[in-house]
């Protein structure tokens, strides 16, 4: 299927449900949107006054789609191609916004998860979003809020506070490949005292030779209410995974199997010190172990140790006895300790400390502004300072909202680059940060009743000092210029009878100034559409359909840059509500059975048919 098509497709699909939305303002509502988000600001807003392109995924929201994996959440984030090594479990890259695959930062339950040294790939590849979770996407620089890697933005994923009466959960599900998978929640609140639960685990064999994947997931959260003005509480959340690891379909190695451990834990404690003045404080923790095996004939085994360690204190404070202004100051401090045994034989820590201030002010009740700077100091290679303001204007009678926002940000050199040690490489202590500025366009335009929002976002980033080999491939240097710029749309709108209708799509131009090549695996055209339709008498339906075109990729034998192939997937799933505690479910991944690599060499999975039992109590 060539470009043209899947593009003129996607566009024929986005204006149906443009139409459907104009039509959607007389109807009923139904679900409402997210009355708060936090990751734009670091505080509670509401969405309509903040000048970020933002979006919000709840567990709800993902478990009425059949949606349980990380990177399936993400997968129909405008602005977020995701690309996967092969089948569930394996490693797994995002672009946000076109940027690189480490220039996103994951924030989990308030901690880093990832930085130069420490990866989130094997995370996002399988790592499931607990019944407790949510998800929040901000796109663009935000460096001035959570320092270094917030290049393309940042992915927040939260376990929630229990809320309410006790409830819980237990799902079963098995299918194709193998497939068996199970899930336990338990949630509510009692008096004082809120806890949040989520356990998940399973197994598939996924559809090549030696390429197993077994997964376990945990998630709690507790919290205690002191008295009117404390609240303190912890999470902690483990992901564990082992998967046979084949390498491209032209290796097929028959032995290879990495496994990940990574743990973050976090206490908390938020405060009221006065009218209009609260604090936050976050004490946190991440230890990480990655093991690759690779048995070789008539030789020892080859093993490759990574252990990355991090401690966290994270303070802030908001103040908005100021009329019309609240503002916001506070300070990171890190340190962090990663021992890789492969390539480079790293040993080394890192510290750093970072402060920041954040205005937000509202020129009128209509018009909406903040404005920000940080200061990140690190031990190995120096300081970067960053800075960020956006715009938000309210029109039409506060329907619609046109927003604008610049920003800078960075990316730091890892040990690699800068301490790496081989036969065949030194590394360079003297390189500077990676640096990027951004800015956007764009408007919201928000449905009557809270029905739904749709948003189009005009984006442009560019980025120096990217690290880069050097011409002998022996060393590194701050070599390279890129740029990304494209267009995001998002929708969301719910049509009685109980139809809820999700689209995204994104345009995208990415390249690489210095060798004036397009960036690879930045597709220049992405979409999804997904639909789900309450049928009345307990039964519910629905339908997702993600379509990529316009990319380039590396062949995985000869390493020559190739035109990646577009590809269509679609899945269908549906629920029969027996009791109101009682639901069988059932669904089928790549209904066509699509045959495609997200990444040369590496074939995603055919048709896959699932079906579970469902018990709410």
């Amino acid at each position: 299927m060539t470009t043209t098509s899947i593009s003129g497709r996607l566009a024929r699909v986005f204006a149906l449900v443009l139409t459907g939305a104009i039509a959607a303002r007389a109807q009923t509502p139904a679900t409402p949107l997210p009355a708060y988000v936090t990751t734009a600001t670091r505080t509670p807003a509401e969405p309509r006054t903040i000048g970020t392109a933002t979006d919000s995924l709840t567990a709800a929201d993902l478990a009425r789609r059949q949606v349980n994996s990380l990177a399936g959440a993400l997968g129909a984030v405008p602005g977020a191609p995701l690309f996967t090594s092969g089948a569930g479990g394996m490693i797994t890259s995002l672009f946000l916004r076109g940027s690189n695959s480490n220039q996103t930062l994951f924030l989990v339950d308030g901690l880093r998860l990832n930085d130069p040294n420490t990866d989130y790939a094997v995370f996002l590849g399988g790592s499931c979003v607990g019944a407790c979770d949510s998800l929040e996407i901000s796109h663009g620089p935000q460096s001035t809020l959570y320092g270094g890697e917030a290049v393309g933005g940042v992915v927040a994923l939260r376990a929630q506070r229990g809320a309410g009466a006790a409830s819980g959960r237990i799902a079963v599900e098995g299918g194709s490949f193998g497939t068996v998978q199970g899930a336990l929640s338990s949630q509510g609140e009692s008096g004082r005292n809120a806890w949040s639960l989520a356990v998940q685990g399973g197994r598939t064999d996924n559809e090549r030779p030696n390429n197993a994947f077994e997964s376990s997931n945990t998630v709690l959260r507790l919290d205690r209410r002191l008295d009117d003005r404390f609240n303190v509480g912890g999470t902690v959340r483990w992901f564990h995974g082992a998967y046979g690891s084949p390498g491209d379909r032209y290796t097929n190695d028959p032995d290879n199997e990495e496994r990940e451990d990574n743990v973050l834990a976090t206490a908390f404690v938020d405060a009221r010190l006065a009218p209009g003045w609260t604090a936050r404080a976050v004490l946190g923790g991440q230890d990480r172990r990655f093991v690759a095996e690779s048995p070789r004939a008539g030789r020892p085994t080859a093993i490759t140790v990574v252990k990355n360690r991090r401690g966290v204190l994270d303070g802030q404070t908001t103040f908005a006895g100021w009329e019309r202004h609240r503002v916001t100051g506070g300070l990171t401090a890190e340190a962090n300790h990663t021992r890789n045994t492969g390539f480079g034989d790293i040993n080394r820590k890192q510290s750093l400390l970072a402060v920041f201030a954040q205005d937000e002010f509202a020129l009128r009740d209509d018009v909406h502004l903040t404005a920000g700077l940080r200061n990140d100091e690190f031990d190995t290679f120096g300081r970067a300072t960053t800075g960020r303001a956006t715009a938000a204007w309210l029109v039409a009678q506060r329907a619609l909202k046109l927003r604008a926002s610049y920003g800078t940000a960075f990316r730091s050199p890892s040990f690699l680059d800068l301490y790496g040690q081989s036969a065949f490489y030194v590394g360079n202590p003297n390189l500077n940060p990676e640096e990027a500025r951004g800015w956007d366009a764009g408007a919201d335009w928000y449905l009557a009743g809270g029905r739904g929002v749709v948003g189009l976002t005009w984006f442009d980033t560019r980025f120096t000092d990217l690290i880069a080999s050097t011409a002998n491939f022996r060393s590194v240097e701050n070599i390279q210029r890129a740029r990304t710029r494209g267009l995001e749309v998002s929708a969301r709108w719910v049509l009685p009878p109980g139809t809820e209708l999700r689209g995204s799509y994104t345009y995208l131009e990415a390249d690489n100034l210095t060798s004036g090549r397009r960036l690879l695996r930045r597709p220049r055209h992405r979409g999804s559409v997904d639909v789900v339709q309450e049928l009345g008498r307990g039964f519910t339906a629905g339908a997702g359909v993600v379509a990529t075109a316009g990319r380039e990729d590396v062949h995985a034998a000869t390493f020559r840059t190739i035109d990646g192939e577009d590809y269509t997937v679609v899945r269908v799933f549906g629920e029969y509500r027996v009791s109101p505690r009682l639901a069988v479910k059932a669904r089928i991944e790549n209904l066509l059975d699509e045959g495609y690599e997200e990444v040369n060499g590496y074939p995603a999975l055919g048709r896959a048919v699932f079906a579970g039992l469902e018990w709410k109590f």
